[in-house]
C-alpha cells in the first residue's frame, strides 16, 4: 500500500480478458475503485487487490481465464477477485474449485466493485465469497465513473446490454440477460463528455447494436423487427443526435445484427459525416440449413439483399463480418456454399471461427458434431481465400488518399478499421499520436497498407 501523510492508500490492478464489452465493465470497476479511494496500478506486483475480469464465451476463452486466475497472484498477501462472464456463469463450480480466490463478483456488481474490494481487504476468513445476481440487469449510465483502459484518443461506449436473440450456439443471453438499452440522453451525455476529453473515435457497442432502443418501445418489438424511427427510440435517433456534437471525431458501429437493418437506418448513416463508413455485421453462415440450425432469424436471400442495399445506400462502405465453420451438421456442400459466398461478396474485412461446443447451448446437444480436424481444415481454407481477397483489396488502394487516425507515431487506421481487430496503415514518417492525418497509399503488406502522410 502507498503511504500518504500516514494514511495507506490501497492499490488495485486489473487483468481484463475477452471482448470490448468486457473491457468497459473493467473500466467501470476501476472507476468505482478510484472513487472508493483505491489507487489504480498497472503493476500487478504492487497491487493489494488483483482483479481478473474473465471471459466465458467459448472454450479457449474459458481456459485463458482459468490460466489467468491461477497465475494472477504475485504475493501471498494479495487479495484475488474474479469477475466477468466466467464468474457469472460458473459461480458454484468456481467457488468450489478455486479456494485461492477471495471473492467472485457478477456482472451486476461491477458498479459497487470499489466497496467490494474494501470488504475483500478487510475480510479475515479464508473461504471465498460470491456476490452474483442470478439474472443480470445492470446497465451503466452517463455519470457512471470509468477509468479508461484504452488509448487517450479512442474508446468504447456501451449503449445497451444483454441480448434477446436465440442463436443456438450462444449462451450470452444466459449470462448477460435480456436486451436493455440506455436512454438516448444518457448515451449522448457520455459521448459529449468523451469528446470534450479529447476522444477522436467512439466505438458504439452492445450485444446487438441495431436493436438499440427497441426494448423501450411501448409496443413490444419482435426479434426480427427492422429499425423503425416512428415507433420509439432507435439507433437512428441516437446517431442523429451524436452527429450534432461539436468536435472532430469518428463514430463507429460494432456488433449489428442483419435482422434489424432498415432503409431508414442506412439513410441515417449515409447522411451523417461523423459515422465511419464501416459496418460490423456478424453473419455466421450463409447456407439456409445452417442459418436455420443456428437460429439466426435470417435467410440467404435477406442477407444478399441487405448487402446490396448497404453498398448502394452508403458510398465507399466497408463491411466486416464473421463466420462459423464446423457447426453441427455442416457438410462439405454447406461449407462450399460459404466459400462461394465469400468469393462473390468480397468482404473488405472478415474473420472465421471454428465452432465451439458450448455447454448449455442448444447446439451443444445437436447430433452430427463436426470433427476438430475438419473444423480446422475448413478454417484454413476459408482464411486462405479471404487472405487473397484482402490482399487484392489492399493492392487496389494504391494511389488513393485516406484519412487516418494515428494510434502510434508510424501506425494508424482508416475509418475501415476498428481497433485491435482490423488492418493498419504503416506510415512512412511519424505523425502525432491521436491525430487525424491525410495519407496517400504507396503500397500494401497483405492486409495492411503502407502510406505517406500528406
Amino acid at each position: 500500500m502507498k503511504e500518504s501523510q500516514g494514511v495507506q492508500t490501497p492499490k488495485v490492478g486489473m487483468i481484463s480478458l475477452g471482448c470490448a464489452k468486457n473491457l468497459v465493465d473493467a473500466e467501470v470497476m476501476l472507476g468505482g475503485a478510484a472513487v472508493a479511494g483505491f489507487e489504480i496500478t498497472a503493476d500487478a506486483d504492487e497491487a493489494d487487490v488483483i482483479v481478473v475480469n474473465t471471459c466465458g464465451f467459448i472454450d479457449s476463452a474459458k481456459q485463458e481465464s482459468i490460466d489467468a486466475i491461477l497465475s494472477a497472484k504475485r504475493r501471498p498477501e494479495q487479495k484475488l477477485v474474479v469477475s466477468g462472464c466466467l464468474s457469472q456463469r460458473y459461480r458454484d463450480e468456481l467457488v468450489r474449485e478455486l479456494p485461492e480466490v477471495d471473492a467472485f463478483i457478477g456482472l451486476d456488481q461491477i458498479a459497487t466493485a470499489g466497496e467490494i474490494f474494501r470488504d475483500v481487504l478487510s475480510k479475515e476468513t479464508e473461504a471465498p465469497f460470491a456476490l452474483i445476481s442470478p439474472k443480470s440487469k445492470y446497465i451503466p449510465d452517463y455519470d457512471t465513473p470509468r477509468f479508461r483502459l484504452t488509448p487517450t484518443h479512442t474508446t468504447y461506449l456501451k449503449i445497451a446490454e444483454g441480448c434477446n436473440h436465440p442463436c443456438s450456439f450462444c449462451v450470452i443471453p444466459q449470462m448477460r440477460g435480456r436486451h436493455r438499452s440506455r436512454t438516448v440522453e444518457s448515451v449522448v451525455a457520455e459521448a459529449r463528455r468523451l469528446v470534450s476529453e479529447g476522444i477522436r473515435e467512439i466505438n458504439l457497442i452492445s450485444q446487438d447494436t441495431t436493436y438499440y432502443g427497441m426494448d423501450l418501445w411501448q409496443e413490444k418489438a419482435g426479434p426480427r423487427q427492422p429499425v423503425d424511427p416512428l415507433r420509439g427510440p432507435t439507433l437512428i435517433r441516437l446517431l442523429d443526435e451524436l452527429g450534432q456534437i461539436e468536435g472532430d471525431f469518428w463514430i463507429r458501429l460494432l456488433y449489428t445484427h442483419p435482422a434489424h437493418w432498415s432503409d431508414d437506418l442506412i439513410q441515417a448513416i449515409a447522411r451523417n459525416p461523423k459515422v465511419a463508413r464501416y459496418i460490423d455485421m456478424p453473419l455466421q453462415h450463409i447456407h439456409g440449413d445452417m442459418l436455420n440450425l443456428m437460429r439466426r432469424e435470417t435467410s440467404r436471400e435477406h442477407i444478399e439483399n441487405l448487402i446490396d442495399r448497404l453498398r448502394a445506400g452508403i458510398p465507399n462502405l466497408a463491411i466486416r463480418t464473421t463466420f462459423i465453420v464446423g457447426f453441427p451438421g455442416e457438410t462439405e456442400a454447406h461449407f462450399a456454399s460459404l466459400l462461394e459466398f465469400i468469393e462473390k461478396v468480397r468482404f473488405e474485412r472478415l474473420g472465421v471461427f471454428c465452432y465451439s461446443q458450448e455447454e448449455g447451448s442448444r447446439a451443444a446437444k445437436m447430433e452430427n458434431q463436426v470433427l476438430t480436424r475438419t473444423k480446422n481444415r475448413r478454417h484454413r481454407e476459408a482464411m486462405k481465400l479471404q487472405q487473397r481477397i484482402a490482399a487484392e483489396w489492399a493492392e487496389a488502394q494504391k494511389g488513393r488518399t485516406f484519412r487516418v487516425l494515428a494510434d502510434q507515431a508510424r501506425l494508424g487506421r482508416t475509418e475501415y478499421d476498428a481497433p485491435d481487430v482490423d488492418c493498419r496503415v504503416v506510415l512512412t514518417k511519424s505523425v502525432p499520436v491521436g491525430s487525424f492525418v491525410d495519407v496517400k497509399v504507396t503500397g500494401s503488406q497483405v492486409y495492411d497498407l503502407v502510406a505517406k502522410p500528406l
